[in-house]
């Protein structure tokens, strides 16, 4: 197959990005813009979901999430919490993992048949890029795939309160939606502003139902978003500071929630961790880990996370063979000793660091486990030029070196 050359999809407005090659830092940073939704952050935070519904007009919010929320008994909490605000909801849980195309158009309809105003998301990312996606259909028209790429929402979509249930997605203040295209069998990536949640509201009590492995899959999400965030050609002293310290609250407190789940403590740095790695990527954007990531999960419907994983020791090796220094604060920030180490050693380092860190969490270590079969490469390559999030990777990527990090993943 002919090597097809770098796509390099465009970015959203304000957004600047470094050249791929190293260069001197500037004196003066160039300007970027900084997307952030209102935040509502701690032990007990959900008890404020109905008024912050109530903030942007509710009187009939619709609440997207899924049967695991519902078992747990967090929509039960969160549907007395609304009647308190005196509001009434409809709720709407048809949603698999990886949302699916068809099923954003099956909630888009059910939200315009209700007369609902506000949508609340309540869930893991799945559950909330579901609600945007239905924002987005039900007040834009059309297929959710129309939207697929760069600011392709043009109308405003209904007023969202996102209460995440994970730690790891940064889905309740980001400005992406990934959903799975059922044809083409990836997934599709939405980027731009009008995706950003009015209010994210993050109560760390919500993480203490998660399951082991999705405690794992999120946690390793997040510790690639506040990496690959940080490397990114988009990055910026606001997005570095919270990068940095969503990779040193990870690594510091994630096996902590599994071994001690009780741990309130450990779950509230998770928390945090999750938020400020959503406030990085989201203004910073990702690279190549998640734009391979996606073409997996699309074609296998495999937990995100985990593929995270897998791939992002092999693309911080790759990214670090043209730029090693960015790695360096990476890895003191994962509490790697990096006293007089090369930079090229530091970012080992912080590869070598990430694959433990995963395989402690029972992550497989290569992608042949999860099924992904040496006749998928060539085909995973070409989807993933396509993907939004190359276009800041720091490192220029075509068809055969991607085919080739696949491979080594194998």
């Amino acid at each position: 197959m002919t090597a097809a050359a770098p796509v390099r999809l465009p970015l959203p407005a304000g957004l600047r990005v470094r050249p791929a090659e190293p260069r001197p830092a500037p004196t003066v940073a160039a300007f970027s813009k900084y997307l952030v939704p209102e935040v509502v952050f701690g032990w007990g935070a959900l008890s404020e979901a109905g008024w912050a519904a109530r903030r942007l007009g509710a009187q009939r919010p619709f609440v997207v999430t899924d049967a695991g929320l519902v078992q747990a008994g967090w929509w039960a909490e969160l549907a007395g919490h609304l009647a308190e605000a005196g509001l009434r909801a409809t709720v709407w849980q048809e949603l698999t993992p990886n949302p699916k195309d068809h099923e954003v158009a099956a909630g888009a309809e059910r939200y315009l048949e209700s007369g609902c105003d506000v949508i609340v998301g309540l869930g893991g990312g799945s559950v909330i890029d579901a609600a945007k996606a239905i924002a987005v259909v039900a007040s834009n028209g059309g297929q959710i795939l129309d939207y697929e790429g760069v600011d392709k929402v043009t109308a405003a979509i209904p007023p969202t309160v996102m209460c995440p249930s994970t730690a790891g997605t940064g889905a309740d203040v980001s400005q992406f939606a990934v959903i799975t295209d059922t044809t083409r069998r990836l997934k599709a990536t939405l980027i731009g502003r009008a995706l950003v949640p009015d209010i994210s509201i993050t109560d760390p009590r919500l993480l203490t139902t998660m399951p082991d492995d999705l405690a794992a899959a999120t946690g390793l999400d997040a510790l690639t978003h506040g990496i690959e965030a940080f490397v990114s050609r988009a990055s910026g002293p606001l997005t570095d500071v919270h990068a940095l310290h969503a990779i040193e609250l990870i690594c510091g407190s994630l096996r902590g929630t599994i071994a001690r789940p009780e741990d309130p403590a450990a779950h509230t740095a998770m928390a945090q961790a999750s938020l400020e790695a959503g406030l990085a990527f989201t203004n910073a954007i990702l690279g190549a880990t998640h734009a391979m990531s996606h073409q997996v999960g699309g074609l296998l419907d495999l937990p995100h996370g985990v593929v995270n994983g897998v791939l992002l020791p092999h693309v911080i090796r790759f990214n670090a063979r043209s730029g090693p220094d960015r790695f360096v604060p990476i890895a003191r920030a994962m509490g790697i000793d990096v006293t007089g180490l090369p930079a090229d050693v530091a970012a080992d380092a912080a590869a070598e660091e990430v694959g433990r860190l995963a395989a402690d969490l029972g992550c497989p270590r290569g992608l042949a486990q999860l099924g992904v079969r040496e006749a998928d490469v060539e085909t995973l390559a070409a989807t993933t030029l396509g993907d939004a999030c190359l276009s800041t990777n720091p490192r220029d990527a075509d068809h055969a070196q991607i085919a080739a990090l696949f491979r080594s993943a194998l």
